[in-house]
C-alpha cells in the first residue's frame, strides 16, 4: 500500500497536466503528417499466402533441435568499458532538458520546433528501430542514469529507499505505457510543443524521483515504461551485451532474435506489457482507416478532428489490447492442451510471449517508415535553428525537405516491397522463435509443433492484419 501511495502523486501530476491544459487547437501526432503509402491488394494477398506457407514449413519441416543449436551460437566476442555510460546519460539528459526549454520558448509549429520531431520521430521511431536491429543502445544513454548516480553518491549508497514489491510485477510500466499511448494516439494535441514539453518535464522528474526511491535497475526494468519497452525490443538485436563486470561489458554478436529464445519467462504482467505495446502500434494503424472511422460513425472524407473522436478511440485502444491479450492467452492455452502441459500455463505464456517481438518490431518499421524518412528531414532542419533565430548550427537549417523520397513510381515500388518484405521476415522470425521456445518447454519436436498450432494461427492472422492495415485507405 505504501508503494502505491508513493506512486500516486506522479500519476496524478501527469493526469492533471493533460486535463488542465485542454487544447484550444488540435495538432496531429508525428505519423499523421507522413505520406500515406497504401499497399496494393496484391501485396496484401501474396503476403498472407507466404505467411501461411512459412508457418507450415517451420512447424512441419524444420527440426527445432538443430535450429535451437544454430541460433545459440555467438561470435566476435570483445569487451567494452562501462564508464561511457555516465557521460552518455548526462549528454542525453542535457539534450532532453534543452528540448523541453525549446518546447516552451520556441515556435508552436510542430514542423519547426525540434521537440515534437525528436520525441515522435527520432526517439519513438528511430531509437526503437535502432534497439531492435542492433541491441540495447538505450543502456548507454538513458537520461535517468546520471541523476540517479549523483543522488546515490550524495546519499552514500545506491540502495533503494523502498524495495519495489515483486507482486507489483510490471503493472507500474503498464500504467505509464497506457498513459503514453493515450497521449500519443488519443489526446488532441500531442504535437503541440508547449504541452509536450510540460508532459515530458513531469515524466522526467517523476521517474528520476522513482529511481531514487525504488532503485535505478529495478525501476527501469519494471516501472519506467519506455526503458522497459526498449529493453524488450533490444532482444531482437544482433549485439548481445552481458552485465558489467569490473567496469567492463562483454559484447558478442548473435543471430537476430536469438536473445528471445534465451529469455527468462515473464510474469503475466510482463506478458501483458508486451501485448499492450503491440496492440498500441496496431491501433495506431487502424484508427485513421476508413474502416474504423465508418465503424464509429465518422465520414472519412469529412474528418472532424481528434477532439471529436476521443471517446470512441479510447474505447478502441482498450478493446484492441483486450482482444489481442485474450487471443494470445487462448492460443497458448489451446496449444498446451493439444501437446499436454509440461510447465504451468503462466510460465508457458511468459516464455512464448517473447516471440511476438519480431512482429511488433517489423510492423513498427513498416507503419512508421514514411514518417521516419520525411519527418527525419524536418528534424535535421529544426535542430539547426531550434529557437527560430536564424541560426544554422549544423548546416541543415535551410535544407529542402525531399518528400519525393517516398513518392514516384520507382520509389513507391521499392517502398511497397520493403514494407511487405519486412512484415513477412518478421513473421518468419516470430514463428521460428516460438518453435524453438516450444521445443525448450516440451523437449519433443512433435509436441512442440502441436503446441504451436494456436499461436501460429494467431501470428498468421496478425501478419495478415498488419498487411491489411498497410493496404487500407486512411483519412
Amino acid at each position: 500500500m505504501q508503494v502505491r501511495e508513493r506512486m500516486m502523486p506522479a500519476l496524478v501530476i501527469v493526469a492533471s497536466a493533460l486535463l488542465l491544459h485542454s487544447p484550444d487547437q488540435a495538432f496531429a501526432h508525428a505519423g499523421d503528417r507522413a505520406h500515406i503509402m497504401i499497399l496494393p491488394t496484391g501485396y496484401y494477398l501474396l503476403g498472407g499466402a507466404i505467411a501461411v506457407a512459412l508457418s507450415f514449413v517451420v512447424l512441419a519441416l524444420v527440426p527445432p533441435g538443430p535450429l535451437e543449436r544454430r541460433i545459440g551460437r555467438r561470435a566476435g566476442e570483445f569487451w567494452l568499458p562501462a564508464w561511457p555510460r555516465v557521460p552518455g546519460s548526462l549528454f542525453c539528459l542535457m539534450l532532453v532538458l534543452f528540448l523541453i526549454y525549446v518546447g516552451m520558448a520556441g515556435s508552436r509549429d510542430p514542423l519547426s520546433n525540434p521537440l515534437p520531431l525528436m520525441v515522435w520521430t527520432v526517439f519513438w521511431i528511430g531509437l526503437t528501430l535502432l534497439q531492435g536491429v542492433f541491441g540495447n543502445f538505450w543502456w548507454w544513454i538513458n537520461p535517468l542514469y546520471a541523476p540517479w548516480r549523483v543522488v546515490a553518491a550524495l546519499r552514500g549508497s545506491p540502495a533503494p529507499m523502498i524495495v519495489l514489491p515483486q507482486r507489483l510485477g510490471y503493472w507500474p510500466a503498464i500504467v505509464l505505457f497506457a498513459c503514453f499511448a493515450w497521449f500519443e494516439l488519443i489526446y488532441p494535441a500531442p504535437d503541440d510543443p508547449e504541452r509536450l514539453a510540460l508532459v515530458l518535464a513531469v515524466y522526467l522528474a517523476a521517474n528520476i524521483v522513482a529511481t531514487v526511491i525504488f532503485g535505478y535497475e529495478e525501476w527501469t526494468r519494471r516501472g519506467e515504461c519506455l526503458s522497459v519497452f526498449l529493453g524488450m525490443i533490444a532482444r531482437m538485436g544482433v549485439i548481445e551485451a552481458a552485465e558489467p563486470e569490473a567496469g567492463r561489458r562483454r559484447v558478442r554478436l548473435c543471430w537476430p532474435g536469438a536473445k528471445i529464445a534465451a529469455a527468462a519467462p515473464l510474469p503475466l504482467s510482463g506478458a501483458a506489457f508486451l501485448l499492450l505495446a503491440l496492440s498500441t502500434v496496431s491501433f495506431d494503424g487502424l484508427l485513421l482507416t476508413f474502416f474504423w472511422l465508418s465503424t464509429i460513425g465518422i465520414n472519412p472524407l469529412e474528418f472532424p478532428g481528434r477532439t471529436d473522436v476521443m471517446v470512441p478511440n479510447t474505447v478502441g485502444l482498450v478493446a484492441s489490447f483486450a482482444l489481442l491479450s485474450g487471443a494470445f492467452f487462448a492460443s497458448v492455452w489451446i496449444g498446451e492442451r493439444l501437446a499436454g502441459p509440461k510447465v504451468p500455463f503462466a510460465e508457458a505464456a511468459g516464455r512464448l510471449v517473447w516471440s511476438i517481438i519480431p512482429i511488433s518490431l517489423v510492423y513498427h518499421f513498416a507503419h512508421y517508415l514514411s514518417a521516419l524518412l520525411v519527418e527525419g528531414q524536418y528534424a535535421l532542419a529544426a535542430l539547426s535553428d531550434p529557437l527560430m533565430k536564424g541560426w544554422d548550427l549544423f548546416g541543415t537549417a535551410g535544407m529542402h525537405v525531399q518528400a519525393g523520397i517516398v513518392l514516384g513510381a520507382q520509389a513507391t515500388w521499392v517502398f511497397w516491397n520493403i514494407q511487405a518484405g519486412a512484415i513477412i521476415l518478421g513473421h518468419l522470425v516470430a514463428i521460428a522463435m516460438a518453435h524453438v521456445i516450444a521445443f525448450q518447454i516440451h523437449g519433443d519436436a512433435r509436441k512442440a509443433a502441436l503446441s504451436q498450432i494456436g499461436l501460429a494461427l494467431l501470428m498468421v492472422f496478425y501478419t495478415v492484419f498488419g498487411l491489411w492495415l498497410l493496404s487500407s485507405p486512411a483519412a
